[in-house]
């Protein structure tokens, strides 16, 4: 009890480090990646093309590889042992020690044996911890198995009980070498941290240490399989599973060491106070196809290898994925995986939309600048706090990319020069805003000073308490470390009161008709989407309830568009609205003496001479030059708007 219990201390503190918040998307994507591993493997085992045959320097024709076979039959009976030790080449059978299960009479390819009538075995036992071990040694497990009465020793060759040809053989390191990040983070005030001693980092010591993990389970897989396989046919990464016996066409079946659900974050470090280890072992027989499944993950592990990602992020990320499957009902992870795919297809469209709709628009009116420049600040904050935390590369180019998105933005709501004149230093010229006609000249100005007034008397109380907060409750590296997750913290936890100034503005101009709707209504789905992984996968109460505002403030977004109706006296772009335009099409002056028939008609006046078109053309040109006027008459329906 008392090693047990220093054990689960060590592994306790352990996981009390912060960690990283969890992203459903990159879940998602491993998903995606692996089932495009799986697709390939599987391509290529059904497209194995014959071998052909081969001319030798002399010219001489090698003959072709024959179709081999399993060197077991279907239903042989087979004896199996499992040794356990600390040597890498395994020589010492007579140590019944070193024995920790002799499983006899085991029928090859039979599924109903076992308790549980499917072919499955289990062994529990405990393992003697010696010195080496605890002290970062290795510790292996050799399988083999042999034809019924025969022996794995090769020293009984003389008494004819073994054959090599009729033995499998394969071993395996147990314990997994993991690399234990030291705790950086105290507290500033106090300079103490509540983390165990043994993960506070030493005076010009090393980040990290390399420590021994064990995990108290593993299952031996049993290949049924007696396809024909070709020497040089079989397709990758299969090859490297499937051995041939030489000088024959005969295989070996595939013994294959399974632990594949074996999660990181139950993996135990091994040190000086653990004197025994629990173990249990379990034999199972293994489909061609599920195996197949399994050898694509270890595929993709050496191509995830060869990317540079860490084995840590590449760990967590698998123990969410394992996860999602273990937890979540096989209805909802498919209805999950379906809706991954329109998550990629909502957010490249409200993408597209936003570029475009920054892009072509001309007018500001409606629509909040000072929440341009706030988000900026916010993808800025963003950055450097990912940066600052050592997050992966590609979230990095991500947030990255949206930060220039961002800036781009600016220059669509502000008009941004250089002052060459009032240079800094005398030498940098100052970068010089104006703001656009379009918003300095109607209410959206005044509506959104008036919108940051009434926010900075939520904001910035806020702000202030936050960061005593985190200051005195909270370690950090340092003071940098400080500033940065305390304004992260901040967004993330009342970022959605910025979105609140656009929801202002809407309600003083009693109008929706500005928003981008498209861009908008994609980004909804989306944040639809992110409830449904919220609560399919593990994640922090934090970022659900942050998923709940974005719901709430797009509803608010849909109220406001149900009960602002269409304005008929909003003047459009082009200098007109509905109030001008008669049912036939033609503008309207305000007196109503006056109309102009629009140059495109339907009907018998379709056809137009040359004087009505240059009389349509005077009359357009009057319409025109009243503009003001009508602008004026929307500017005073407005202002009665605001004194209702």
């Amino acid at each position: 009890n008392v090693v047990a219990s220093g054990q689960n201390n060590v592994a306790e503190n352990a996981n009390d480090q912060p960690q990283p918040r969890p992203n459903y998307w990159s879940v998602i994507k491993t998903l995606a990646i692996r089932m495009i591993f799986i697709y390939f493997v599987a391509s290529m085992f059904r497209r194995s093309t014959p071998p052909q045959e081969t001319v030798t320097s002399d010219g001489k024709m090698l003959p072709v590889a024959k179709p081999s076979s399993n060197v077991f039959d279907k239903f042989t009976v087979m004896d199996m042992y499992v040794y356990i030790s600390e040597q890498e080449e395994f020589a010492d059978f007579k140590n019944e020690d070193a024995l920790f299960w002799s499983k006899t009479g085991l029928i090859y390819g039979d599924w109903t044996e076992g308790p549980t009538n499917d072919g499955t075995f289990e062994k529990s036992g405990l393992i003697q911890v010696s010195e080496a071990v605890q002290n970062n040694g290795s510790l292996y497990i050799h399988v083999y198995f042999v034809k019924e009465g025969y022996s794995p020793d090769p020293v009984d060759r003389a008494s004819k009980t073994y054959s090599k040809k009729f033995t499998v053989h394969k071993s395996r390191r147990l314990n997994k070498f993991k690399k234990r990040k030291f705790h950086k983070t105290v507290n500033l005030l106090t300079g103490q941290t509540e983390v165990h001693p043994d993960l506070i980092q030493k005076e010009n010591a090393s980040t990290f240490e390399i420590l021994s993990h064990w995990h108290p389970n593993l299952t031996i897989n049993l290949l049924d399989d007696h396809s024909p396989w070709i020497i040089g046919s079989v397709p990758q990464p299969l090859d490297e599973y499937i051995e041939f016996i030489p000088a024959s066409n005969k295989y070996y079946p595939v013994l294959y060491f399974n632990d594949y659900w074996n999660l990181n974050q139950e993996h135990m470090p091994i040190n000086d106070t653990t004197k025994v280890l629990n173990f249990t072992l379990t034999y199972s027989p293994m489909s061609l196809f599920k195996w197949q499944l399994y050898a694509a993950q270890g595929m993709r592990n050496k191509w995830v290898n060869m990317l540079g990602t860490e084995a840590s992020e590449e760990d967590d990320d698998q123990d969410s994925l394992k996860m999602a499957f273990l937890e979540t009902s096989p209805y909802l992870l498919g209805i999950t995986i379906v809706v991954s795919i329109l998550h990629s297809v909502f957010e490249f469209l409200a993408f597209k939309n936003d570029i475009q709709f920054w892009k072509s628009r001309k007018s500001l009116e409606g629509l909040s600048v000072r929440s341009v420049f706030f988000n900026v600040i916010q993808s800025l904050i963003v950055l450097l706090y990912i940066i600052d935390n050592e997050t992966n590369t590609v979230v990095k180019i991500s947030v990255f990319i949206g930060l220039c998105i961002e800036i781009w933005k600016i220059n669509k709501v502000v008009n941004a020069q250089l002052d060459r004149e009032n240079k800094i230093l005398g030498v940098i010229p100052r970068l010089k805003f104006t703001e656009k006609s379009t918003y300095t000249e109607s209410h959206t100005k005044q509506y959104d000073i008036l919108a940051f007034r009434y926010l900075s008397w939520l904001l910035y109380p806020l702000l202030a308490f936050y960061a005593v907060y985190s200051l005195v409750y909270q370690e950090h590296k340092g003071w940098y470390s400080w500033v940065l997750s305390m304004l992260y913290g901040f967004l993330l936890t009342f970022g959605f009161i910025m979105m609140t100034p656009q929801l202002f503005i809407n309600y003083k101009l009693k109008s929706v008709a500005h928003l981008p709707w498209r861009m908008l209504t994609y980004k909804a789905l989306n944040t639809f989407i992110d409830d449904i992984f919220a609560f399919v996968i593990r994640m922090p109460t934090l970022y659900r309830l942050g998923c709940l505002r974005d719901d709430v403030i797009f509803f608010i977004y849909l109220y406001q568009r149900y009960i602002y109706s269409v304005d008929p006296r909003r003047v459009n772009e082009f200098g007109t609205s509905q109030e001008m335009l008669d049912s036939n099409g033609a503008v309207v002056t305000d007196g109503g003496d006056k109309s102009v028939k629009a140059i495109t008609e339907s009907g018998d006046d379709a056809t137009t001479t040359t004087e009505d078109i240059a009389d349509k053309t005077d009359d357009i040109e009057e319409v025109t030059n009243n503009k003001g006027e009508e602008n004026g008459s929307v500017n005073k329906s407005l202002d009665e708007k605001k004194k209702d």
